[in-house]
C-alpha cells in the first residue's frame, strides 16, 4: 500500500478539514439528547417555560450548527475524494503504459481494465465514506458511551456488556469478509475478459453464428460472479442483523432498569429518554461501523490489486540515453541471441540468433508459423530483453540506450493493425505529431493508401470507428504502413504488414518504398515468398533458428527449409 503514501502528503490537509467538520456535526448530535434530557428533568417536570424555551433556543443553535458542518463536510469531502480518484486512475494508467510488455503479460488485459475502473472507484468511495460517515460512526458511537455514561453510571453497565459483543460481530466480519470480496473482484475480471472478447470479435461471431455460445460462455462467467457475489453477501448478512438485535436487547435492557430506577428514585425520566436517544445513535454508529468494514474489506481488496500493478517494477535498465548518429545509420547486430517469454525453463523461442543487418538494407524474415520471425523484431526495439547474447543499434547494444530514444528511431507496423478513434489524419500523425498535411498525403501516397482515402466523403478527415470498423484489413494495413512512413525512421520493420493487400497493390507499394525510404533499413515479415523475394538478403528461421540466409537464388540452392516453404507455395515443379 505504499502508493498510498503520495496522495496522503497531498490531500490530508483538505481531508483533515473534512474530519473537522465531521467532529463538529458529531459533536452537535451528541449534545442534543443531554439538552432534552435537561429540558424534560428540569423545564417540563419543574413547569419552567422560560427554561424550556431557553433550552429550546440552545438547542436549536446546536442543530443549525451541525447542518452548516455536514454541508462544508460534504463539500471538503467530494472535492478531496474527486481529486484522489482522479489522481489515482490518471497515474494507474500511466504506470501501465510505463511497464513492458513482460510486466504486462503478467495480468489479463480485462483485469487491468477492472483495476482502472471498479478497484478505483471501490477506493474512491471508501475515502468518500470516510470523511462522510465513517469518521463520525466512531465518533458517536464513543461520544455515545462517554455522554450516556455521565447521565447515569446505573445505565451504563448495559453498555459494558452491549459493546465487547458488537465489536467481536466486527472482527468476525472483517475476518470473513475479505477472502470472499477479493474473490468478487476476480469474478468481475472474467466478466469482463468475456465482454471485451466478444466485442473485440463480434464480426466473426455473427459470420459463424455463434451467439449461443458466446451467451453460454458470458452466463458461465455472469453465473460465477452472482454466486461469489452472493456468497460474501450471505457471510456479510449475517452481522448486520447480529449487531442490530444485540443492540435492541440492550435497549429493552435500558427501559427495564430504567422503569426500576424510576421507581426507587435513582433514574430521571429526561435521563432515561437521553440515555435511549444514546443507545440510538450507538445503535446506527454500530450498523454504520460494520457497513464501512464490508465496505473496508472491499476497499482493500481492491486496494491490493491496485497496488500490485504499481508494484510491478520495470526491469529495463540503461546508462545513457543516446544512440550514437553514425553516417549512415541504422545497423542491427544480432550477437549469439536467446530468448525465451518465460525465464522458468521453458523452451527458448529464439536460440543463437547471429545476424547482422546493414544500412539501408532490405531484409526480409521468412519462416513457419511459430518459427519466432515476429518475437525476433519485437527485441529490437526492446520490447523485451534478450535472455542471453545481445543486440545492437548502431554498435550500440540496446540494454544500454533509454527504450524511449531507441524507438524514435524505429517504426514498427504490427501484425494486428490498431488504428485509434479520430480521424485518418489523427492516425497516421501517431507518427509523427508536428507532420503537415503534405508528409501525410506522401506517405500515404506511399503505403497505397490516397486513393480510397480521397474517395471517403471527408477525404483524410473521415472519422475512424473504433479498431478501424469502417476499413477493410488490407485499408487498416496501409493507413498502419502510412503511419510508419510519415515518422521517416531510420529502421523500419513491418511484421507481415501485408498480409491483406493484393499482389498488385504490395508490389506498387513496394516500389513506392524503393524511391521514398532509400535508405531506412526495412525488415520485411512476410508468409509469401512473393513479397520479399528481391529483398538485399532473406533470413530463413525453423524453431526458433537461423535455417539460412542469403538471397532468394542462393537459399534455392543452399537451404532446404526455405526450398519446402518454396515449393509449398509455387507447387513442387517451381524449382
Amino acid at each position: 500500500m505504499d502508493f498510498f503514501k503520495k496522495y496522503v502528503k497531498k490531500y490530508w490537509k483538505t481531508f483533515s478539514v473534512a474530519v473537522l467538520f465531521l467532529t463538529i456535526e458529531a459533536i452537535c448530535d451528541l449534545l442534543q439528547p443531554t439538552v432534552m434530557a435537561h429540558i424534560v428533568d428540569n423545564g417540563v417536570a419543574n413547569q419552567d417555560l422560560h427554561y424550556v424555551l431557553k433550552m429550546g433556543g440552545l438547542m436549536l443553535a446546536i442543530t443549525a450548527l451541525g447542518a452548516v458542518a455536514a454541508a462544508t463536510r460534504s463539500v471538503m469531502a467530494s472535492i478531496t475524494s474527486q481529486g484522489f480518484g482522479t489522481e489515482l486512475r490518471s497515474d494507474l494508467f500511466k504506470k501501465i503504459q510505463t511497464l513492458s510488455f513482460k510486466n504486462l503479460d503478467k495480468f489479463e488485459r480485462a483485469s487491468l481494465i477492472t483495476r482502472l475502473t471498479n478497484d478505483v472507484t471501490q477506493v474512491q468511495v471508501f475515502v468518500n465514506g470516510l470523511m462522510r460517515i465513517f469518521v463520525k460512526s466512531p465518533l458517536l458511537a464513543i461520544g455515545g458511551l462517554i455522554m450516556a455514561s455521565r447521565l447515569n453510571l446505573h445505565l451504563a453497565v448495559v453498555l459494558a456488556v452491549v459493546v465487547p459483543i458488537v465489536a467481536l460481530l466486527i472482527i468476525l466480519n472483517m475476518k470473513f469478509g475479505f477472502p470472499l470480496f477479493s474473490k468478487v473482484q476476480n469474478a468481475l475480471d472474467r466478466v469482463n475478459l468475456v465482454i471485451r472478447e466478444y466485442l473485440s470479435g463480434v464480426r466473426v461471431v455473427k459470420a459463424f453464428n455463434r451467439f449461443g455460445v458466446e451467451v453460454e460462455k458470458f452466463s458461465r462467467a455472469n453465473e460465477q460472479f452472482k454466486n461469489q457475489s452472493i456468497a460474501a453477501s450471505r457471510v456479510m448478512a449475517v452481522f448486520s442483523p447480529a449487531i442490530m438485535l444485540t443492540v435492541n436487547m440492550g435497549i429493552v435492557a435500558v427501559l427495564w432498569l430504567s422503569g426500576l430506577g424510576v421507581e426507587s428514585g435513582r433514574v430521571q425520566v429526561g435521563q432515561t429518554i437521553a440515555f435511549i436517544n444514546y443507545m440510538t445513535q450507538i445503535l446506527f454508529s454500530l450498523m454504520m461501523i460494520s457497513m464501512v468494514f464490508n465496505m473496508f474489506v472491499r476497499a482493500r481488496a481492491s486496494a491490493e490489486r491496485i497496488g500490485d500493478v504499481f508494484a510491478e517494477q520495470d526491469d529495463f535498465a540503461w546508462s545513457q540515453e543516446m544512440i550514437s548518429s553514425p553516417e549512415k545509420p541504422g545497423r542491427i547486430d544480432f550477437e549469439n541471441v536467446s530468448f525465451s517469454y518465460d525465464t522458468n525453463g521453458e523452451e527458448p523461442v529464439l536460440k543463437n540468433i547471429t545476424l547482422s543487418i546493414l544500412p539501408g538494407e532490405t531484409v526480409g524474415i521468412i519462416g513457419s508459423t511459430g518459427s519466432g520471425k515476429s518475437t525476433l523484431v519485437k527485441l529490437i526495439p526492446r520490447f523485451y530483453d534478450v535472455v542471453r547474447g545481445s543486440i545492437k543499434v548502431d554498435g550500440v547494444d540496446v540494454k544500454e540506450v533509454n527504450p524511449t530514444t531507441l524507438r524514435e528511431k524505429v517504426a514498427f507496423v504490427p501484425q494486428k493493425n490498431i488504428l485509434f478513434t479520430g480521424t485518418v489524419t489523427e492516425n497516421i500523425r501517431w507518427g509523427k505529431e508536428d507532420a503537415n498535411l503534405a508528409e501525410i498525403e506522401a506517405a500515404a501516397r506511399v503505403a497505397c493508401a490516397h486513393e480510397f482515402i480521397s474517395e471517403s466523403p471527408e477525404g483524410y478527415e473521415t472519422n475512424i470507428g473504433q479498431g478501424g470498423v469502417n476499413f477493410s484489413g488490407g485499408q487498416k494495413q496501409r493507413l498502419a504502413i502510412a503511419r510508419a512512413l510519415v515518422k521517416k525512421p531510420e529502421i523500419l520493420i513491418l511484421d507481415d504488414s501485408t498480409s491483406a493487400v493484393d499482389v498488385a497493390t504490395e508490389a506498387k507499394m513496394k516500389q513506392g518504398l524503393k524511391t521514398v525510404a532509400s535508405g531506412i533499413t526495412c525488415i520485411l515479415i512476410a508468409q509469401r515468398i512473393t513479397s520479399m523475394i528481391d529483398a538485399d538478403k532473406i533470413v530463413v528461421l525453423d524453431h526458433g533458428e537461423i535455417a539460412g540466409v542469403g538471397t532468394h537464388v542462393q537459399l534455392l540452392k543452399e537451404c532446404t527449409v526455405y526450398q519446402e516453404i518454396y515449393r509449398s507455395q509455387m507447387g513442387k515443379e517451381a524449382i
